[in-house]
């Protein structure tokens, strides 16, 4: 596994002769598209290929639901151990998987960057499980069905908060990658990482209350998923930092 962290991808690249060579039309790391690639393939299998019995069976084997953990696992099948990260692969309609696609390539970008492939595929895994689990915990026994990638997408907003935000200010998904990362408590001298957790919070506060917001059209918005994802990435992101400086 390389534990580099890409150091310039967004800087202009050059050839021997010194001539400015073409850049990618899509600025994200590989895994990034082919994450985006496997969310869009699995909803076209999903909307357009099955029949509508198919279907349910295909969301109901895939889908994360609390009910399952009630019953003896032994005396069922397995879709109790890869339900947890399996939902994060599924999505209600269009807009549900353009939304978080967007926020998954404006945060997942300088997380992939700083941590390399290998562990941002282990992030993603425990981090949907960490959502799903968070989200049975109020729901417990349950029969509700979660899907989405948005409790993954929270858990990498969580992690940008550590390291993406500078100390003048913004967000900066082109090299923030190679900012110092923040101690917990540091990040909260951070005064833009302060403004934007509070707005997150507040944004699933509202949720939770019931108001609407947008994205919001794909079906009821699990802010509890939300909430155990963003947790597990700003809390637990030093252990799949490579870089092992002094934290600040």
């Amino acid at each position: 596994m390389d534990d580099r962290p890409d150091m310039a991808p967004d800087d202009e690249a050059f050839s021997d002769n010194g001539k400015r060579q073409s850049q990618p039309i899509f600025n994200m790391p590989g895994i990034m598209l082919a994450s985006m690639a496997l969310l869009a393939v699995l909803y076209v299998v999903q909307e357009y290929m099955l029949s509508a019995d198919a279907r349910a069976e295909f969301i109901v084997t895939l889908a994360f639901t609390p009910v399952r953990y009630i019953f003896p696992l032994s005396e069922q099948g397995l879709e109790w151990l890869w339900t947890p990260v399996t939902y994060s692969l599924l999505h209600g309609s269009v807009e549900h998987i353009a939304f978080n696609a967007l926020w998954l390539a404006a945060f997942g970008t300088p997380v992939v960057r700083r941590i390399g492939t290998v562990r941002f595929l282990i992030f993603w895994i425990l981090s949907a499980a960490a959502a799903a689990f968070f989200h049975a915990g109020i729901h417990w026994g349950e029969e509700t069905l979660l899907i989405g990638a948005s409790g993954v997408v929270s858990a990498l907003m969580g992690a940008a908060c550590r390291f993406a935000f500078p100390d003048g200010g913004g967000y900066d998904r082109t090299h923030g990658h190679l900012y110092p990362r923040q101690s917990i408590l540091g990040a909260f001298s951070n005064r833009t990482v302060v403004i934007f957790t509070a707005m997150w919070f507040l944004g699933n506060i509202l949720v939770a209350v019931g108001l609407p917001l947008i994205g919001s059209d794909a079906g009821d918005i699990a802010w509890d998923a939300h909430i155990g994802g963003f947790l597990f990435g700003f809390l637990l992101f030093g252990l799949f930092d490579p870089i092992r400086y002094r934290e600040v």
